[in-house]
């Protein structure tokens, strides 16, 4: 779902909390906070407030196995990077602040602890990892790839603990490691320069510490290490590990501790108890008595003593034991700070005082449950049918166990733990959990259907239309604790057929691969908790196999459709090969034979035909299907740990989050733990809301009477690429929807079908449902929870009575969803953090984090756009669809004078700071139609959050949008997005000023990417091509395009590109710097006002240094390298790794003109046109068959984009376009002279894009007339070769290009087909069309005002109001002549001249002086020279 379109989660928790069994801790400082990891493979983020109090933030999805360790990955105190790590081998950098996954990666290899160690004098850092393996990997803390490792060449086994001594010496730092038998081995981290082979150890000593849990060493005074082993606990002499004091454990097992400071230490045990005790002075180095006990018995070494004890905060009953961890010197305000996770969720503070002597007891500072901060909170966290699952005795409501989202329908299914089932509009109950309303206050709001048939909870739902168009898109199938499985007509209500074939609850639905046979593709196959496989036959309403034989819980289902196979894989390895014609048992086999099969499994069958990967199934098997496309992974590891309860549903799996749904709103449930009630989170798809929106308004706009009728509407819902050819088949289902409600739920529409006294309500005629516009319902919802509330109280009374958008009445919580579908969900309680309510008051959503902000004011701008150009786009029920006058969207014009890839906000006059805005174009209604005002409603909106938020806001707690995510998204695949991305990132650039975009210029400036130049322009010789720039890539910069690409959509990379050195970040980086740049160059770095604007230049303090050409000779380079980097991408030719209509190449052709008089220096510009006419040549047919309301191809965007790159570059700088196809025009002329050459001609990019030349000279003579007149000539021979000479014979040069006939100083004689063009320096060029050839006469001094034809062509009138004559020209009537024989001989003379009075402009002006004066010739030997003011001059042959 990542992908590259723009996805909003939105979590409704419930009254529960999610499980949250803690398996390790740490603590960071900025903030501060801190960071837990559970056994189902959460991490939960919690702030820590002055008092200390704690308050969970957000919960981060990602791992599917328990979280092993976590550690800092980053030396900048700024950068809240942590790597974590679980035990199936997955490993996650995560940028905690923002809640963003930056980099995962999967080994196979289990760690169980990692240390960061920062590399002296840089701001790069390693991972040290240990763990089930028999060395210490050594990886890169921003790739998380494997550099080398610290290998043992002595008694190699797996480590227990580790620890680094910091160096006192000039050799490096030494790494202190204990494997599980006990044995120290050191390593030095001596410098890396080109070493990236395994390091041996340095040394290696037995010291008999056998099952070691933690090494720590003093950090005040590194000379004793802190060894503690389950039975014991020893201190150590750091110079040659002998034994300085030993404390046994008794009937305690030990499981960590920490040096307080060099004579006091802190040591736990499992039972959640510290113990802080006073070391002997034998163990002090300053101490005179300093080792004199080194080399006794461990019985005779004097022992420390015990000063303090902390218990346990809670004594509650714990499944497992609690995890401490002792952090100090990190906040200033608690120094040292000792923490306790439990598995009960709850976190534990003590704040240790430095003066231990002084305190009799160490009191808990702060203690919180993820529990107790749910039922802290007022409201109740909501869940996501609390209204209809209250029971009157119960406080809490009914739990929710399953549930299923029907896109199409936009319902809800959910099944619950009394054994009912809820079919729910989903948009609707979601608005009745967060939104204000009198929708809340109705009871039984919305109306919903209760299916009643199992005696237990809903254990799993499936929708198989949704896996698979085979099944009837009427069919639900629900599995229960109960044994059975139970057929739906969800439509109807009806209970088609019962299943009871199982002897335990059913876990899993499945549905089998397309290439089954018939009668199996007919079923659906259902997993229980008795060992047993079932498939079960819809269409003969029958079991039809049961494999009931395994001895073990079932872990995996895989199927050999060629052989007619089904695989069972159990827990304990053992794989059961099923029949599935006759439903006898093939074979059992285990071992490695077992796992060949599975894995054979998975080479017949690809996995997307597991039928878990939709969105619709449960998470629970979801979960299952990556852990059993594991067991290819892990094959090579011992059998046992292929175990790893694979089916209970564990955190949410990255690999089977919905990627790419087709709906605007999807609905997935998530479960922390399988005993967990469902937690419900909404995506939101921005892309596909705005598609089905546009969509919906081209269809009422074809058809207005659409708007009438519910049920097409309703089926416009359907929307990006295959969906659109299942539009009938819903409409018809719709149909069956309408008509089964109207008949089943007349009074059966509420759950409380029955008063508290017994009697049957009758209901209202007038309730029943409404027949809800799920796109319009879905933005309804969205906008309502984004909009930020309270800072404009006229905009808000706005959206609530003419928008009919709802004030939120709780903190929304929102998520983030980042690369492999990683995901942050914010936790009920996050509004209260450290500043109290009043942040949530001031900041909302908008100071959570910097990327969510980014996120946010994306979707609300493209949605308030996107409604903006609706007719009647407003949520209020009675005014929808209305008959109003429709607005046309507002898609780019092929006109330069409108930037396309500016987005068109139009912000109205009255918000301060914005100045005067046009007034409404003739299009729009009169400002009191209602449209008009639904429209400026809307445009305020837009105009709120993307100009005014950051001065409404408090600053301290705003945090404003992510530069490189906007960047990233400056041409993005949604135009709507595209624009709002466009408007938010120039927003921000000019609201931080020049001192900010110079500080973004020099963080960016070094991942710019270095190309050399490989593209050479036609006529340039290789030897003059300067070989300075080459590319320090030795891979080249073509492999450097494809991660670009790859980043720049923000799509994940492919699995074949994770061994490549750099790491993904940094490939993101390149593209983002380039990206950047290219914007604040072109944006801010030169002048980019059209010529006629220049009086109103922009003044050098404007100019970021870097970009301007007066600037230094390093800041000079940055422009050239940028610039450099942009005409790479533009002309790269087309691969697999830059194809040719990439988001990357469509933002350099877009940066190139829109800045090209900043790049125009350092370019060939020959070579850019020549790249931009290409990608024009098929503009045409690319966008003449755009359909209103759906996404421009690829191919179209690209056109599009070079489209308007040509007409800006154009209106740039027009004699640099001009001379520069001038040029190649020549080059072509004089090559298609050369019969050889004759072939590639035709087919060349000039010759393909004739007529977009003639587009842009077309804009250029209307916007900038003065500089097409300068170069007239050069313009006329660029006509010249994109016209065909027969059509200009045929029709002559009026109809063929009328726009260079407004010119007085071009005139066309039809009989013979000639053209005379007077120029700037004097000279009259004649063109021949017969001939293409072109003659030069001379004859005046200043440049030529005008030139006539005689009507019988025997004459040319010039006339030049600098010098002030008139010549008639006596053409050539010859034979030779008129068979085009031009240059044979001079054949035209100057019969006479005459002395004209100057002809003044009437004001001053480059116009003006194109319109001095036009020759009229009245007969073939009289003409008049009629000035601009109206006087006339006749004259005479």
């Amino acid at each position: 779902m990542a992908g590259s379109s723009l996805v909003l989660p939105m979590v409704l928790w419930g009254h529960q909390a999610p499980s949250h069994c803690i398996s390790c801790l740490l603590l960071l400082p900025p903030g501060p906070s801190v960071l837990s990891g559970c056994q189902d493979g959460q991490l939960c983020l919690w702030d820590l407030a002055p008092g200390p109090q704690i308050q969970p933030r957000a919960l981060l999805f990602g791992h599917s196995s328990s979280i092993t360790c976590l550690a800092k990955a980053s030396a900048s105190q700024d950068l809240q990077y942590v790597v974590s790590a679980s035990e199936s081998g997955e490993m996650c950098l995560w940028d905690v602040d923002d809640g963003r996954c930056i980099e995962f990666t999967k080994l196979a290899c289990t760690h169980t602890g990692i240390q960061f160690y920062p590399i002296p004098g840089g701001s790069q850092g390693r991972l040290l990892c240990h763990g089930h393996y028999p060395e210490i990997l050594v990886l890169d803390a921003a790739s998380l790839e494997v550099l080398y490792s610290l290998v043992s060449k002595i008694a190699p086994d797996w480590i227990s603990a580790m620890t680094i001594l910091p160096s006192q010496r000039t050799q490096g730092d030494t790494v202190v490691a204990v494997s599980v038998t006990g044995i120290l081995k050191v390593w030095i981290m001596g410098s890396e320069e080109g070493r990236m082979q395994d390091a041996g150890e340095e040394e290696s000593k037995p010291i008999h510490c056998q099952q070691c849990r933690s090494i720590s060493l003093c950090p005040s005074a590194p000379h004793s290490l802190l060894v503690v082993c389950s039975q014991y606990w020893r201190v150590l002499d750091a110079g040659d590990y002998s034994v300085l004091c030993s404390v046994s454990s008794g009937k305690q097992v030990w499981s960590g501790g920490e040096f307080l400071d060099p004579d006091t230490v802190i040591v736990w045990n499992e039972d959640g108890n510290c113990f802080i005790y006073k070391l002997p002075a034998s163990c002090l180095p300053a101490s005179a008595s300093f080792r004199i006990d080194v080399g006794k018995a461990m019985e005779n070494l004097i022992p420390p003593t015990l000063i303090h004890v902390v218990q346990r905060a809670e004594h509650e009953l714990l499944i497992c034991p609690p995890v401490t961890g002792f952090f100090s010197g990190l906040l200033e305000s608690h120094p040292n700070l000792l923490i306790q996770g439990n598995s009960s969720g709850r976190l534990s503070l003590w704040s240790i005082p430095e003066n231990l002597d002084q305190h009799e007891g160490i009191p808990l500072v702060a203690s919180l449950s993820l529990q107790e901060a749910f039922d802290s909170l007022s409201p109740h966290p909501a869940g996501i049918i609390d209204q209809l699952s209250c029971i009157p005795a119960f406080p809490d409501p009914l739990r929710v166990t399953s549930s299923v989202y029907i896109p199409i329908h936009g319902s809800l299914v959910c099944g619950r733990e009394d054994g009912s089932i809820v079919i729910v509009p989903a948009t609707q109950t979601a608005m009745v959990q967060l939104l204000q309303g009198e929708h809340a206050l109705r009871r039984g709001w919305p109306p919903h259907r209760t299916l009643r048939a199992h005696r237990h909870r809903i254990t799993c739902l499936l929708y198989p239309h949704q896996v698979s168009q085979r099944f009837h898109p009427s069919f639900l199938l629900s599995g229960s604790r109960d044994s059975s499985v139970i057929l739906w007509d969800w439509i109807s209500g009806e209970r088609k057929q019962q299943f009871r074939v199982h002897g335990g609850e059913v876990r899993q639905l499945l549905v089998p691969p397309e290439t089954c046979s018939p009668r199996v593709q007919q079923c659906i196959c259902s997993v229980a908790s008795d060992h047993s496989v079932a498939l079960l036959s819809l269409r003969e309403r029958k079991c039809i196999l049961l494999a009931s034989r395994h001895l073990f819980p079932v872990q995996a289902i895989k199927w050999r459709p060629a052989d007619d196979f089904l695989v069972v894989g159990c827990e304990d390895g053992s794989v059961y090969v099923w029949q599935m014609d006759t439903g006898a048992l093939d074979r059992c086999v285990m071992g490695l034979t077992a796992v060949e099969i599975l894995n054979a499994c998975d080479e017949a069958v690809p996995a997307s035909m597991d039928a878990l990967s939709h969105p619709a199934v449960n998470l629970k098997q979801a979960m299952t299907r990556r852990s059993l496309a594991a067991l290819k992974n892990v094959a090579h590891q011992k059998l046992q740990t292929l175990a790893t309860n694979l089916l209970a549903p564990e955190a949410a799996d990255k690999s089977h989050l919905p990627k790419s749904p087709p709906n605007s709103l999807s609905i997935q449930s998530l479960k922390a733990n399988s005993s967990d009630p469902d937690i419900h989170v909404l995506f939101f798809d921005v892309e596909a809301l705005i598609l089905q929106l546009l969509s919906d308004e081209a269809s009422r706009s074809r058809n207005p009477s659409s708007s009438q009728d519910p049920i097409p509407k309703a089926s416009g819902i359907l929307d990006k690429g295959p969906s659109f050819l299942a539009a009938n088949r819903a409409a018809v289902l719709f149909q069956q929807v309408k008509e089964s409600i109207k008949e089943n739920l007349k009074e059966h529409l509420l759950d409380e079908d029955e008063d508290e006294d017994g009697s049957v309500r009758s209901r209202d005629p007038k309730s029943k449902p409404l027949e809800s516009h799920i796109p319009m319902d879905t933005a309804r919802l969205f906008l309502s929870c984004l909009h930020a509330w309270g800072l404009d109280p006229n905009l808000d009374r706005l959206c609530l009575e003419r928008l009919g958008m709802l004030r939120p009445h709780c903190a929304v919580s929102f998520g983030l969803l980042s690369r492999g579908a990683h995901m942050s969900l914010m936790l009920p309680g996050y509004a209260r953090n450290s500043i109290g309510n009043t942040a949530w008051k001031t900041s909302g959503t908008y100071g959570i984090s910097r990327a969510v902000t980014t996120q946010h004011l994306l979707s609300i701008i493209s949605l308030a756009n996107t409604l903006m150009g609706m007719s009647e786009a407003t949520f209020l029920m009675g005014q929808r669809g209305g008959t109003s006058h429709w607005i046309p969207l507002e898609f780019p014009k092929d006109d330069p004078g409108i930037p396309i890839g500016i987005p068109t906000l139009s912000f109205p006059s009255g918000i301060p700071g914005l100045g005067n805005v046009a007034a409404p174009s003739d299009a729009a209604p009169a400002p009191s139609h209602p449209s008009f005002l639904v429209n400026e409603g809307w445009s305020q909106l837009a105009a709120l959050h993307c100009v005014m938020l950051p001065d409404l806001l408090d600053p301290i707690t705003f945090r404003p949008p992510l530069l490189e995510m906007l960047a990233r998204r400056w041409q993005d695949r949604c135009l709507e997005v595209r624009e709002a991305a466009q408007a938010l990132l120039l927003a921000e650039l000019r609201r931080m000023e020049q001192d900010g975009r110079k500080e973004t210029i020099d963080a960016w400036a070094p991942y710019l990417p270095q190309y050399m130049d490989t593209v050479i322009s036609p006529g340039v010789t290789p030897e003059s091509i300067p070989m300075g720039s080459t590319s320090p890539d030795p891979i080249g910069s073509e492999a450097r395009i494809q991660e670009e690409e790859q980043e720049l959509v923000d799509d994940d990379i492919p699995a074949g590109l994770l061994s490549h050195p750099k790491s993904y970040e940094e490939r993101r980086k390149q593209a983002t710097a380039i990206v950047l740049l290219g914007v604040i160059g072109a944006e801010f770095g030169a002048e980019l006002e059209p010529p006629k604007l220049h009086s109103r230049s922009r003044n050098s303090s404007q100019i970021p240094e870097g970009f301007g050409l007066t600037g230094s000779g390093a800041n000079y380079s940055l422009a050239r390298h940028t610039c450099k980097a942009l005409t790479f991408l533009l002309l790269q030719p087309p691969s697999a790794r830059l194809p040719a209509h990439s988001t990357i190449r469509r933002t350099a052709i877009d940066l190139i003109g829109r800045g090209f008089t900043v790049w125009e220096p350092h370019m060939d510009v020959s070579a850019v046109l020549l790249g931009l006419l290409e990608l024009c040549a098929e503009a045409d047919r690319h966008l003449g068959s755009i359909v209103p309301g759906l996404p421009l191809s690829p191919a179209a965007d690209s056109a599009r984009s070079a489209r308007h790159a040509l007409a800006l570059i154009a209106t740039a700088r027009p004699p640099a376009f001009i001379t520069t196809i001038a040029k190649e025009v020549h080059r072509h002329t004089a090559l298609a002279a050369n019969a050889q050459s004759q072939q590639s001609i035709h087919t060349s990019s000039l010759a393909r894009a004739k007529g977009e030349i003639l587009r842009v000279l077309e804009i250029l003579i209307e916007k900038m007339p003065t500089d097409v007149v300068e170069l007239l000539v050069e313009v006329m021979d660029i006509i010249m070769y994109c016209l065909e000479g027969s059509l200009v014979k045929k029709k002559g040069l009026q109809e063929c290009f009328p726009a260079i006939c407004r010119f007085y100083m071009v005139s066309y004689y039809e009989r013979s087909h000639r053209i005379a063009v007077g120029a700037r320096h004097g000279s009259v060029a004649l063109y021949d069309i017969r001939t293409g050839k072109c003659q030069t006469i001379h004859g005046h001094k200043g440049p030529i005002t005008a030139v006539a034809f005689a009507p019988d062509g025997r004459y040319l009138a010039t006339y030049s109001n600098t010098d002030s004559h008139l010549c008639f020209w006596q053409m050539n009537t010859s034979l030779l002549g008129s068979i085009g024989m031009l240059n044979s001989a001079p054949q035209l003379r100057c019969v006479k001249t005459f002395q004209v009075p100057p002809v003044h402009p009437g004001s001053p002006g480059s116009q003006n002086s194109l319109r001095l004066a036009r020759l009229i010739w009245t007969s073939n030997r009289n003409v008049i020279l009629m000035a601009h003011d109206g006087k006339e001059h006749r004259f005479m042959v």
